[in-house]
C-alpha cells in the first residue's frame, strides 16, 4: 500500500480504538493471494462478528436476533396448536397474518414515490406504463380491422 493510505488507516485505527494489525511481510503478487483466502476462511468460521472479541459495533447474537425469536416462537405455537389438532388453522391464520403484514405500511414509503395501485396514490395518479381503461378503448376503436 501507499504510504498515505497507510497513513490514513492508521488514523483511522487511532481514532476508533482497535488495536494496529501485525505487519505483514511483502510478498510477490501471486503468493499475496493465498494468505488472504485463508484469512477469509478463518474470518467465517470465527463467525458473524468477525473475529473470536466482542467488539461495541459487532452484530447481536444468533439468539438476540428478533426475526429468529419470532420464527422459534412461531414454531413452538405451530408444535403446540399441532398437539391439540389445531395446526391446519393456525398455519392458515399465520399465513394470512404474514399477508397482512408485509403489505401493510404505506409509511415506509418514501416521499413522492407512487405505489403500483393507482387508487392508493393521490389523486388516483397512475405510474408510467400502466393501461388505462381509456387507452384500450382507443386502441381498440382505431384499429384496423384485423385480415385487411
Amino acid at each position: 500500500m501507499s504510504a498515505a493510505v497507510e497513513r490514513r488507516l492508521a488514523s483511522f485505527r487511532a481514532a476508533r480504538g482497535s488495536p494496529s494489525p501485525s505487519p505483514r511481510p511483502v510478498e510477490p503478487p501471486g503468493e499475496a493471494a493465498a494468505p488472504e483466502a485463508s484469512e477469509g476462511q478463518r474470518a467465517a468460521a470465527a463467525g458473524p462478528g468477525g473475529g473470536a472479541q466482542a467488539r461495541p459495533g459487532a452484530a447481536a447474537p444468533v439468539w438476540a436476533r428478533p426475526l429468529l425469536l419470532k420464527v422459534l416462537l412461531w414454531a413452538v405455537l405451530l408444535a403446540l396448536f399441532a398437539e391439540l389438532e389445531l395446526g391446519l388453522p393456525y398455519f392458515v391464520l399465520s399465513l394470512l397474518y404474514w399477508m397482512y403484514a408485509g403489505t401493510r405500511g404505506p409509511a415506509e414509503r418514501r416521499r413522492g414515490e407512487l405505489s403500483a395501485y393507482s387508487v392508493f396514490n393521490p389523486g388516483c395518479a397512475a405510474i408510467a406504463g400502466t393501461l388505462t381503461a381509456e387507452q384500450l378503448e382507443r386502441e381498440l376503436h382505431y384499429r384496423p380491422a384485423a385480415g385487411r
